[in-house]
């Protein structure tokens, strides 16, 4: 019996880890860090907490809707996540465009007055609160595939369940922060004045892009 559960919970344990690497190579998991982070010059330290805090996040909400379908059941779970996943792709273009509009405005702002107007951005940081942007969509989008993983170590109790979950959260931030870095730094060469003036704007049509990408191919 001991043999069976350890060689279950081996199963598992890298079924999570391959899962949760694999789907975050997807470019609604890394790409918009990548945009925002040149657009407003974030160093490596914050673009890794933007990125860490968001996967955090997205895998925690992930992993309370598999506690929800031990309650519920598997298969009326699914379809409510799958729902909210299937609107990721709509709240990507919706922040992207939302964002870009407000990159177009700073940039008009700069070129009629000379400068961005940045009153009261003690309270109105626009760095704070695009990266509480993408906090709130990558929370608001759960990911379907660690749901079956999840329910299936509930068979171990709490102690599998806790194994899995560490595996994949790490899985998954571990893969988005190394591919959002060196893409970061990479982004960081291209010195062009236009992308100093027009990096917002141009941000938000990107990740509005990857949102109509992962519509397309149905992620």
């Amino acid at each position: 019996m001991a043999a069976e559960t350890d060689g279950l919970l081996g199963a598992l344990v890298l079924a999570a880890a391959t899962v949760g690497s694999l789907h975050s190579l997807a470019p609604d998991h890394w790409v918009p860090f990548l945009a925002v982070a040149r657009a407003r010059d974030w160093s490596a330290a914050r673009t890794a907490r933007v990125t860490v805090a968001c996967g955090f996040g997205h895998v925690t909400v992930s992993l309370l809707f598999g506690l929800l379908g031990l309650v519920l059941g598997r298969e009326v779970l699914e379809v409510f996540a799958g729902g909210l996943q299937g609107a990721a792709g709509v709240l990507l273009v919706a922040f992207g465009l939302a964002y870009g509009a407000w990159g177009l405005r700073r940039a008009a702002g700069r070129r009629f007055h000379g400068h961005a107007h940045t009153h009261y951005d003690h309270v109105h940081d626009p760095s704070r609160l695009t990266a509480l942007g993408l906090f709130l969509f990558f929370s608001a989008d759960p990911c379907v595939a660690v749901i079956p993983l999840f329910l299936a170590a509930s068979a171990l109790g709490w102690t599998g369940m806790l194994v899995v979950a560490l595996v994949y959260e790490v899985a998954t931030i571990g893969t988005m922060v190394l591919l959002v870095l060196p893409a970061r730094a990479g982004a960081r060469v291209l010195r062009l004045s236009w992308i100093d003036r027009f990096g917002d704007a141009a941000a938000g049509g990107l990740i509005a892009a990857v949102g109509l990408l992962v519509i397309g191919l149905g992620w």
